[in-house]
């Protein structure tokens, strides 16, 4: 986005008693401050459609603290046909062998739902062809410091693909990655376990054992006959 320029604001009258928040009653206040947002002709200028004070123009302000703008060289194939478009959402694949043998080849999705900043071409010279300019398609992506250092190493190490995805669709599936031997059918297909807590009870140490009461004694009598003694129970 470009910085605000004198000759492209003009003041107009506008209700007192309706007032847009946000606003500015002169346009030396908005002279130099780049937009973040597209404007049409007539529509009133507000503080959210602007950068910052000195933040500059371009995009650099528009990219959210925090996050990084990351652009990637693209074919007709990898930018989905020229329907990845500003504001798109895309999936990033990576096919790459991490042990430079085909059969460890592997694709694999590794961001899902990264917003395009800006698409189109940019003038690079290419060294295979005596340093001429030629036209190269670009792609920016809005990305945070960990999904940049992933990206940049999958274009280097391997070949990315962008997959176009519906904005209304917010699902991030984690996908285990497929190779040779399973696209053709030679091996079992592997799925992505979920991961997810489950209660689950502790272990709890073994009761005692008791041992059951003793029986109650009946009572006895004493018997002497003679010398000779003799205990009988009572019934």
């Amino acid at each position: 986005m470009q910085a605000c320029a004198a000759v492209q604001i003009k003041l107009v009258g506008w209700p007192a008693s309706s007032p847009v928040a946000g606003s500015f009653s002169s346009p030396d206040a908005l002279v130099g401050r780049g937009l973040i947002q597209a404007v049409h002709v007539n529509e009133p200028l507000t503080e959210t459609k602007l950068a910052p004070v000195e933040a500059g123009a371009g995009l650099p302000p528009s990219i959210p603290p925090g996050m990084r703008a990351l652009s990637v060289r693209v074919n007709d194939v990898i930018g989905v046909a020229g329907y990845v478009l500003p504001g798109s959402k895309v999936d990033v694949l990576v096919t790459v062998s991490p042990t430079n043998q085909t059969t460890d080849m592997t694709s694999k999705v590794i961001l899902t739902n990264v917003t395009v900043l800006t698409a189109g071409t940019r003038i690079e010279r290419d060294v295979e062809k005596d340093n001429k300019p030629v036209s190269v398609s670009v792609v920016t992506l809005l990305v945070d410091p960990l999904q940049a250092e992933a990206l940049t190493l999958a274009s280097t190490e391997g070949k990315i693909q962008l997959a176009l995805r519906n904005p209304l669709d917010k699902t991030m599936p984690a996908t285990p990655g497929i190779k040779p031997a399973i696209l053709l059918g030679n091996a079992a297909p592997r799925t992505a376990a979920p991961v997810s807590r489950i209660a689950s009870a502790r272990p709890v140490a073994a009761a005692p054992v008791v041992a059951p009461p003793a029986p109650t004694p009946l009572p006895t009598i004493e018997i002497i006959r003679g010398d000779k003694r003799a205990t009988e129970v009572v019934h």
